[in-house]
């Protein structure tokens, strides 16, 4: 009975600061508990990356863990269904198949994609992970996340799947920031030797980046040569009609 109520109690807490960042004081009388057992209940939520403090002031709000599940309750069916017409023009428009993954955990999911008829192609990744650091879909799903969730991930292993993944937590960092500039991301050779890809993210009604479309070639020839900027501007801009979509219930 002690753990179902402290799961119990647990769950008011985080109802308490469904409404915004909180202190201790504040949350334990929006959640009827003492302020001890609020502590103790925080520092167990923090743990589980479900509560985080906000820098500099001490309060507390909902963690990365929660939006994680959160961002699950979206139909992936209904995102695959949005986004198949323009993973097909995307894949007629490049010459290169063009796919779709979602986030799992501390990996990619690819849940969809779109092949071309050019007989020398990247094979079908559907229902395949990779770790989100490797692939340029994990580099978007990253760059959408808050700083300690980023950070909480390089601290973690970082699997190396081919010679020239990126592995070092400082180029990682640069990498995301420049998404955050551009608004795509590109890899080259670092999920898989001889395979090229670029991604962007799809955002939901909350504006939280909930999948990714991404298009991927054999790196001899894809990208052909300065058409890096392009090419990532085109995905990102299917991925901003999928959002919109996506926000409007199409």
């Amino acid at each position: 009975m002690s753990r179902v109520q402290s799961i119990e109690r647990a769950f008011r807490v985080l109802t308490a600061l469904s409404d915004g960042p909180s202190g201790v004081t504040t949350i334990a009388e929006r959640a009827h508990l003492p302020k001890s057992t609020v502590v103790r209940l925080l520092r167990a939520l923090q743990t589980e990356a479900a509560v985080e403090q906000v820098a500099g002031d001490g309060r507390y709000r909902l963690g990365p863990r929660v939006s994680t599940l959160a961002a699950g309750l979206t139909p992936t069916r209904s995102i695959a269904a949005l986004a198949r017409p323009h993973l097909a023009d995307l894949a007629a428009a490049t010459g290169e198949a063009a796919g779709l993954s979602v986030p799992d955990g501390r990996d990619v999911l690819t849940v969809d994609q779109v092949d071309t008829p050019n007989p020398i192609s990247i094979r079908d990744w559907t229902g395949t992970r990779a770790p989100m650091h490797t692939v340029p879909a994990g580099h978007v799903f990253l760059a959408s996340l808050p700083p300690a969730a980023v950070e909480r991930y390089l601290a973690g292993p970082l699997e190396a799947t081919s010679a020239h993944t990126i592995t070092d937590p400082d180029i990682l960092r640069a990498r995301l920031r420049e998404v955050g500039r551009t608004g795509y991301a590109w890899v080259h050779d670092e999920f898989l030797d001889g395979m090229s890809s670029v991604a962007a993210g799809i955002g939901d009604v909350t504006g939280d980046v909930v999948a990714a479309i991404h298009v991927h070639g054999p790196s001899y020839r894809f990208p052909p040569p300065g058409t890096e900027a392009s090419l990532g501007a085109l995905v990102a801009a299917a991925a901003a009609r999928v959002s919109t979509a996506l926000r409007h219930g199409a």
